[in-house]
């Protein structure tokens, strides 16, 4: 038996929902940097662990060509004693085509799932950096994109207004 019943015709709703998507078109190293100032004594074994301080910034802005950049900026300060152990630095950013997004979901999408996208290369700079300065892989634990950016929202939105003070 053949089915010979016609698929429905294709709306314009269809056709967004096709292009919905996002499509990264370039990636970067826009900064970096490594510091170990001890060294070498700072790579000797044993003595407590150093205490990490880790940092997560993200930031998008539109551009004229309709594209999106979007930088991923994660930085990671170790220290022993008061004393600075290495300091790393990565600010990696991408450029993004983003379509069929609503406009009220778009700076979620470019904060949190843009991100997603480049954290597994800059985690892995950071890693790489860390070992050839000497000492064990950083590596650092995937981070929740979502809980950072609705954190940063509801501190925006708990600020007192400039003049209303």
């Amino acid at each position: 038996m053949t089915d010979t019943t016609a698929a429905p015709p294709a709306t314009s709703e269809d056709a967004a929902a096709a292009e919905t998507g996002i499509r990264i078109v370039a990636q970067f190293l826009r900064d970096f940097s490594f510091e170990s100032p001890l060294a070498p004594d700072s790579l000797r074994a044993g003595g407590a662990a150093p205490a990490i301080d880790m940092g997560v910034e993200m930031n998008a802005r539109g551009r004229q060509d309709g594209l999106f950049e979007v930088d991923l900026k994660l930085s990671a300060r170790a220290s022993r004693d008061d004393q600075a152990v290495f300091h790393v630095e990565v600010l990696y950013g991408g450029l993004f085509h983003i379509a069929g997004v609503p406009e009220d979901q778009l700076e979620a999408v470019l904060l949190i799932e843009c991100p997603r996208f480049l954290f597994p290369f800059a985690r892995r700079l950071i890693s790489d950096v860390t070992t050839e300065g000497g000492f064990p892989p950083f590596l650092i634990d995937p981070i929740d994109f979502a809980g950072v950016y609705a954190a940063r929202k509801a501190q925006a939105e708990a600020a007192p207004v400039a003049g209303n003070a």
